[in-house]
């Protein structure tokens, strides 16, 4: 898998130059350059000019810069050359033909002097001092990016290589490759989980920070999903097997990841137009600066060293460097916080949000009824009543009974066994608690029983009415004694993501079809003023496009079948993780956690990576408005003239300025 992953980045990235090649590959030819370089500088005699001190002479001494330089020029920038094929093939020059430029005009020239053609200085030192720095840039530069994707590395090293099967015959340690959809597994305590799967037995508290970025451990029981990658804790699990090797969500997220790193945006596309045009400017500069000196009349060694240091110092290294670095390092920022980036466009325009849509059920409520309002007549606590309202449903499969259980359960209520359970067709359910009789039911119930609800709980129970919310009554010994409000609860962390997106200056809307009254329930509470209730499934997209020609930018958050066309539509769709196949699909952004307080995070990472984009493109292209003219030699008439080696400098130091401060972007807090 980790293979895979790598393999599908390395081939699509935009760094196509550097197909096949390692951090590895340039370090060695970097080192072994360096060797070779040190004598070639220490024989010239421009150096020693320069330095006022001789160099040894013997026989031969005056071909250790000729030979050495050649051997450099074949062993260290042989593989500029090929890039340089590469990009004349595609009809893309770019870097590479610019350094292969410079490198062959210096190889060249500098032989042709060795041959005593012209009566010039040759450029050995120069090239091989060149080729060596040019080396060093690139090994900066690959080992920037895959650093950048070492996230992918690290959630493929989160998968053990055996897993524990439990089989009639007892237990056995297979690779996790022979696992199969069906197999029980055993995990012991501080294990990773192999493969996806159910919990069959057992109970324990699950580190999942590495898939979900939730740093607090989740409690685990019968019943519950575990995922591939996530580390158990104190206890012992069967689990069942639901997905093994690409069909876990491990692999799946590492796919989103490798494609969202791959996937260009529009200030990629900025940068690979930047880079052809600069490389057309470089050509065209190259050529002028020729043609001028030598009409000036200058010697044709000044003029071809001038040409030389043009070609250098306007490749556009920096400029392919600029923006990969920061998608690589942004996309696994985001996946390593639960924000699973499938489209590059739909995090870039991120950052010009105005308008954030959210679907209801499952987006911003649980999906699932709770408790969630009750009063009690005087002298019985709301602890007591929901003890024993949840031991009388607990048998039950209706969903209202659900949400009273699964709310005890919620608050670690234990539930005591009921008796005589019967239903009462209409009305409600009764049973016997600890040899008490209690009745459970609506309006009906209360009909039925000849019950009036009692002045406590009149005030909760017109409130319900009002929200849409079903009131359920506890009736023991034929007297009224609790009301629960039972409705499609909040998720907890619903009203903080709301606030947080209105602090970034973003409206926040809910979409839902259903009733007015419980639509606006929800609003309230959670503190949203836009309300579109009642809306049927295939009229959603149609309500985004409406709040779109309003001339804003809208983000869609969902979860179901029914949000995918609007998912689709909105400018960026944002699908909740624990969602649906298709919702994941249709949204160019996936919350894994299911947590709306990840989406004001998406908008932080959005402006901070648009941000350090612009910052690189102008660390990457801009200096070259001073670098060019001043490599040309435009103040040499005061003396400044920059040497092919300085110009490599000044455009590896850009290389370097870019790279580190992608890094920067590390450090942002999501």
């Amino acid at each position: 898998m980790e293979n895979s992953a790598a393999n599908n980045h390395s081939g699509h990235n935009g760094h196509d130059k550097h197909a096949g090649h390692s951090p590895d590959m340039f370090r060695d030819k970097f080192w072994l350059s360096l060797v070779m370089t040190l004598p070639v500088v220490f024989w010239s005699v421009h150096i020693q000019n320069l330095l006022g001190y001789r160099a040894p002479e013997f026989t031969g001494s005056d071909w250790i810069p000729p030979v050495l330089g050649t051997v450099i020029f074949f062993y260290g920038g042989w593989v500029f050359i090929q890039g340089a094929v590469r990009e004349l093939k595609s009809l893309l020059p770019g870097m590479m033909t610019l350094i292969s430029l410079a490198i062959t005009v210096a190889f060249l020239f500098s032989w042709v002097v060795q041959f005593g053609l012209i009566e010039a200085e040759a450029l050995w030192w120069e090239l091989a001092s060149l080729v060596t720095i040019m080396l060093l840039g690139h090994w900066i530069e690959m080992r920037s990016i895959v650093q950048a994707q070492g996230a992918l590395q690290e959630l493929a090293k989160l998968l053990p290589d055996t897993a524990t099967r439990v089989t009639e015959q007892g237990e056995e340690e297979v690779a996790v490759s022979e696992l199969k959809d069906g197999d029980i597994i055993l995990v012991r305590p501080g294990e990773s989980m192999p493969a996806d799967g159910l919990l069959q037995k057992g109970t324990s508290d699950v580190n999942e920070a590495m898939i979900t970025g939730e740093s607090r451990p989740v409690k685990k029981s019968e019943g519950d999903e575990v995922i591939a990658g996530t580390n158990n804790g104190a206890g012992s699990l069967r689990i069942k097997v639901t997905g093994t090797g690409e069909n876990t969500k491990l692999s799946g997220i590492m796919r989103l990841v490798a494609e969202a790193q791959t996937s260009k945006s529009r200030a990629q596309n900025l940068a690979d137009r930047a880079a052809q045009l600069l490389t057309g400017v470089a050509i065209f500069a190259a050529v002028a600066t020729l043609v001028i000196w030598q009409l000036i009349g200058m010697p044709i060694d000044f003029t071809i060293v001038r040409v030389v240091t043009v070609l250098v110092i306007a490749c556009p290294h920096a400029l392919g460097l600029a923006v990969p670095l920061v998608v690589a390092i942004s996309t696994t920022l985001g996946a390593l916080s639960g924000l699973l980036v499938r489209d590059r466009l739909g995090l870039e325009e991120a950052r010009n949000l105005n308008t954030v849509i959210f679907d209801k059920t499952g987006t911003l409520t649980l999906g699932e009824f709770r408790v969630v309002d009750m009063a009690t007549v005087e002298g019985v606590t709301g602890e007591e009543a929901l003890r024993a309202a949840s031991a009388v449903e607990q048998e039950s499969e209706h969903p209202i009974a659900r949400g009273i259980v699964n709310t005890a359960g919620d608050r670690e209520i234990k539930i005591p066994a009921a008796d005589d359970f019967r239903a009462l067709p209409g009305k409600g359910v009764a049973a016997s608690v600890d040899g008490i009789e209690y009745h459970l039911g609506g309006p009906a119930l209360l009909k039925a029983e000849e019950e009036e609800v009692p002045p406590a709980l009149k005030e909760s129970s017109e409130a319900a009415a009002e929200r849409g919310q079903a009131a359920i009554f506890l009736l023991r010994g034929g007297q009224v004694i609790a009301l629960f409000a039972v409705a499609d609860a909040i998720r907890p962390e619903s009203r903080e993501a709301v606030r947080a997106l209105q602090d970034h200056g973003i409206e926040v809307a809910m979409l839902t079809g259903d009733a007015q009254a419980v639509a606006d329930a929800v609003a309230a509470e959670i503190g949203i003023d836009t309300v579109f209730a009642e809306v049927l499934p295939e009229d959603k997209a149609s309500r985004v496009r409406e709040i779109q020609a309003m001339g804003k930018k809208v983000a869609m958050v969902g979860d179901g079948v029914n949000d995918a066309p609007a998912l689709a539509t909105a400018d960026i769709g944002i699908a909740i993780g624990a969602g649906t196949d298709v919702a994941v699909e249709a949204g160019h952004i996936v919350l894994v956690r299911s947590d709306p307080r990840d989406i004001p995070k998406i908008v932080t990472l959005s402006r901070a990576t648009y941000g350090k984009m612009v910052q690189n493109l102008w660390w990457a292209a801009g200096y070259n408005i001073i670098a060019i003219p001043l490599a040309a030699g435009a103040l040499a008439a005061w003396g400044i003239l920059l040497t092919p080696a300085v110009g490599a400098v000044l455009m590896s130091a850009s290389t370097v300025i870019v790279a580190i401060n992608a890094q920067l972007l590390r450090r942002l807090a999501l």
